[in-house]
């Protein structure tokens, strides 16, 4: 859902861990995020974990920022003030979709946002290496001042609770803001917020990994296992929680209990009272009307009926559409069509030869209120015949 910054830790560390281990064949590691991304939590990552933080020294943080259309989000996107805040180096890409006082003001705003950045201008993002590698380092003082929760872990999930468990217990819950819950049921040793805070730290690398599926009236039982809940077609959902051992267990959800009406339940029916419980980053939020969606077509694609439907969707959806890029199969042509777009702007050009491998075309699109079902449609309208 675009939300790196909930689910990166665990597949970051786990990256940066691999990579440690054959540090002898590079010299840098970059990690480019999503442009839906909160910089923080990436940041916090080379702070909070022990063995990354010795391992690594966080050189800075580097933010591209669109000239032509960085105004459009700046007022009304917490991701990318975050991302002009957190910054060591802006580089204005596109200034040659810019005259001069649209540059002077844009530089004027980000200067506003960011006393302490420098900032390059380029075309085409041809940012020499210098300018963005060696930054001198990333300042700790700095980012505590913009978010003083800075070394305050962020996980993606939203509660902690203590439930003591003897044998079974029911988890009822209404409908909610998602068609799905991930969830984890860990053994802990007491029911207080320093053992909470230990057992999040040894479970949230689960919630980056992929889920079990659970349909409603299946169990869930402690373990390495993350648990996706189903949550459709239904006014009331149940799921049984059942430990082998008699004690205290720590339930960890994707979206607090309140947003679902949820409850616990004994065998009798009677309420299980939750012995403690933790309310996660509280103050994270996003912009739920924006996201991703990835599409992929097996075959040609008619580069006649393409232009027609991007030129109709740049027309009415161009606003919304922040950014497009993919790689087309275009039928008669050999080399594969690499393109990118942002909102109204569209450009692409020839890649290398399909050669021997299957022609496909796959298209991301990154905006606000995306209709994946109509997207998928136009593609599929261009299938060449």
């Amino acid at each position: 859902n675009g939300c790196i910054c909930c689910t990166v830790r665990g597949d970051l560390i786990r990256i940066l861990g691999n990579l440690i281990k054959r540090r002898d064949k590079f010299d840098r590691i970059l990690v480019e995020t999503t442009g839906l991304a909160d910089p923080g939590p990436v940041a916090q990552t080379f702070f909070v974990d022990d063995e990354t933080r010795e391992s690594f020294d966080l050189d800075g943080v580097v933010t591209l920022v669109d000239a032509k259309h960085a105004e459009l989000h700046l007022d009304t996107s917490e991701e990318a003030a975050s991302q002009i805040a957190f910054a060591d180096v802006i580089i204005i890409n596109k200034i040659d979709l810019v005259d001069t006082d649209a540059l002077d003001a844009l530089k004027r705003r980000l200067r506003s946002m960011n006393l302490m950045a420098r900032i390059e201008q380029v075309e085409m993002a041809d940012a020499p290496m210098e300018q963005v590698l060696n930054v001198g380092g990333f300042d700790l003082d700095r980012a505590l001042e913009l978010k003083p929760s800075f070394l305050e872990p962020e996980y993606a999930f939203e509660w902690g609770g203590v439930l003591r468990l003897d044998g079974k217990a029911k988890f009822r819950l209404q409908n909610g803001p998602d068609p799905v819950m991930s969830a984890v049921l860990e053994p802990i040793r007491a029911a207080t917020t320093e053992a909470l805070m230990e057992t999040a730290e040894r479970v949230y690398t689960r919630f980056s990994a992929p889920g079990e599926v659970l349909q409603p009236g299946a169990t869930m039982s402690p373990g390495e296992t993350l648990w996706t809940l189903t949550l459709t077609d239904a006014d009331q959902y149940e799921y049984t929680l059942e430990a082998d051992q008699p004690g205290l267990y720590a339930l960890f959800t994707e979206h607090t209990p309140e947003e679902f009406d949820a409850g616990f339940y004994g065998d009798s029916g009677a309420d299980i009272d939750v012995a403690m419980e933790h309310f996660f980053n509280p103050e994270h939020t996003h912009d739920d009307t924006v996201g991703s969606i990835a599409l992929e077509l097996e075959g040609d694609i008619d580069g006649t009926a393409l232009n027609a439907w991007m030129g109709q969707l740049l027309q009415t959806r161009g606003p919304d559409i922040f950014r497009m890029k993919g790689i087309l199969a275009i039928a008669g042509e050999e080399r594969r069509f690499v393109f990118q777009g942002v909102h109204m702007l569209f450009d692409g050009q020839p890649g290398n030869a399909w050669g021997d491998q299957p022609r496909a075309s796959r298209l991301v699109f990154i905006g606000r209120n995306l209709d994946e079902a109509e997207l998928a449609q136009g593609l599929r309208n261009c299938r060449a015949r």
